[in-house]
């Protein structure tokens, strides 16, 4: 199997996304959706806006490990990553994404 994004609803009953590589690591997740068309279009937004590396900010979180976010051009946050505990390892999650989340399928657990 490739790249895949997986659609949920959460405990609260909030839609997210996560996109998952081949390997079916996490290198991606949304914020909740209230609808499932709005989780739908973050998706679509991922696909959209992956392609550009301006798009992907980084960052370290306040335990020292490497973060980084993913803007669409409205700078609206559309995914986070997972942390990661060098400099490098964050710059090859954006590499991943940006290169398997315009092809990732969609999986609906839902």
């Amino acid at each position: 199997m490739g790249a895949y994004f997986k659609l949920l609803k959460d405990a609260a009953g909030e839609y997210r996304f996560n996109l998952h590589a081949p390997n079916h690591e996490k290198i991606l997740h949304s914020e909740g959706y209230s609808q499932k068309a709005g989780c739908l279009n973050g998706i679509a937004s991922v696909r959209a806006h992956s392609a550009d590396s301006s798009n992907f900010e980084t960052y370290t979180d306040g335990a020292g490990k490497y973060r980084f976010r993913l803007r669409a051009r409205n700078h609206e946050i559309i995914g986070h990553s997972e942390a990661y505990e060098s400099a490098a390892g964050c710059q090859n999650g954006i590499a991943s994404v940006m290169r398997n989340a315009p092809t990732a399928e969609i999986i609906d657990i839902d």
